[in-house]
């Protein structure tokens, strides 16, 4: 499931990405299977918990992350008059976005063991997710620009030139991961040093008598 996780985002990327009719059906067709794969787990892991309320308090933001693709069939309320699902089409764009990078987060934690390995994969994840949503709210017109503000702006903190509603948000929250990066980073590196400076071994004797006297 963490392998598929992480799948499954770059997926949504190529859903978002491709134009041609065939490719895009297939990928979309890829996309609701793994869906359908991600709601079995979870039904499991709901039935192995005994469907017991404990289970629902902790996993209600999973149960809404799985229920964003249904957003889709709104638009078909569009031929019949119903209900206008402009704003509501990228609503669920973005939510499939965000429940992609999620996914692929808490895939990555799985995988990787390591705090830099788990916080590198987190690094792509959000400079994807910030990519697909600058790209898909036409605050970037082309997707290489789009990723190249992100990930600058992930590392920086700086780097979005655009100046709507959203970018403005993307700036602040990538501001605040990136300081959160660095502290992490900062933490990490200084506890391996003074971790091998504690567990060095005290000098033995006869390095104590080869020492100068004061």
């Amino acid at each position: 499931m963490g392998v598929l996780g992480v799948v499954f985002l770059f997926l949504v990327l190529g859903q978002l990405l491709v134009s041609d009719a065939r490719l895009s059906l297939g990928l979309n067709i890829a996309g609701w299977a793994f869906w359908a794969v991600f709601v079995a787990e979870f039904l499991l892991r709901a039935y192995m918990a005994r469907f017991q309320a404990a289970f629902w308090r902790r996993n209600w933001w999973q149960v809404l992350f799985l229920l964003v693709p249904f957003l889709r069939f709104v638009r078909a309320l569009q031929a019949l008059r119903f209900v206008r699902v402009a704003r509501l089409g990228r609503l669920a764009r973005a939510g499939g976005i965000l429940s992609a990078g999620v996914r692929g987060s808490r895939s990555a934690g799985r995988l990787l063991s390591t705090r830099i390995g788990w916080l590198a994969a987190m690094t792509v994840v959000v400079v994807l997710v910030a990519s697909q949503l600058l790209y898909a709210f036409d605050a970037q017109t082309d997707y290489p620009t789009a990723l190249h503000q992100a990930a600058l702006a992930t590392v920086t903190g700086a780097g979005i030139t655009t100046d709507d509603g959203l970018s403005r948000l993307l700036q602040v929250v990538l501001a605040v991961y990136s300081v959160g990066v660095f502290a992490t980073l900062a933490g990490t590196v200084g506890a391996y040093f003074l971790r091998d400076r504690v567990g060095s071994p005290p000098p033995t004797a006869d390095e104590s008598d080869d020492r100068p006297d004061d």
